[in-house]
């Protein structure tokens, strides 16, 4: 399996598992208290914030952001959207890009000003752990008030979306 072939699952898991996360915390809004919800949104901004940071490293521009956080919190219908159109945004970026340009290093500023450089490849797999561990941090939240959060791994998106895998042969 290539790179490019396993970049390109992990961001449909990531798109299949911000989804599932954020329709059960707009289901579970009446039954969380508000220093949890608060959490939960300030969570998934700061998710959204990085995945924008990366976004602008690898286009090559400046990503506007002074910290990790949004500068203005969107509401949820926003954020969720916003989360969609970076989702897409990195899986066709993974798609469109050659295997040269995928192990480039860039040069890059943190959000405290210090200096950065990793490969592309290593930008993408950031996003992709880094999300991961906040979706679990809110999926927690999410348990602890409901008893239940939604899927999120790797094997269940992948048997979700290709139901064939769970045949013998």
């Amino acid at each position: 399996m290539s790179a490019r072939t396993l970049l390109t699952s992990m961001f449909r898991y990531k798109a299949w598992a911000d989804e599932g996360l954020f329709a059960g915390l707009l289901a579970a809004r009446g039954r969380l208290p508000d220093d949890d919800l608060e959490a939960a949104w300030a969570t998934l901004d700061h998710a959204h914030a990085v995945d924008g940071i990366f976004r602008a490293h690898l286009e090559g521009r400046p990503h506007g952001y002074g910290g990790t956080h949004s500068p203005e919190r969107l509401a949820p219908g926003l954020l969720l959207q916003a989360v969609r159109d970076n989702d897409r945004w990195f899986l066709a970026h993974v798609q469109a890009i050659g295997d040269d340009e995928l192990a480039a290093s860039l040069d890059f500023d943190f959000t405290d000003g210090s200096a950065g450089r990793m490969s592309r490849e290593e930008m993408l797999g950031h996003v992709i752990a880094h999300g991961g561990y906040h979706r679990g941090e809110v999926g927690r939240i999410l348990t602890r008030h409901t008893g239940s959060s939604p899927r999120d791994t790797f094997t269940a998106y992948l048997h979700e979306a290709e139901p064939a895998r769970r045949l013998r042969r």
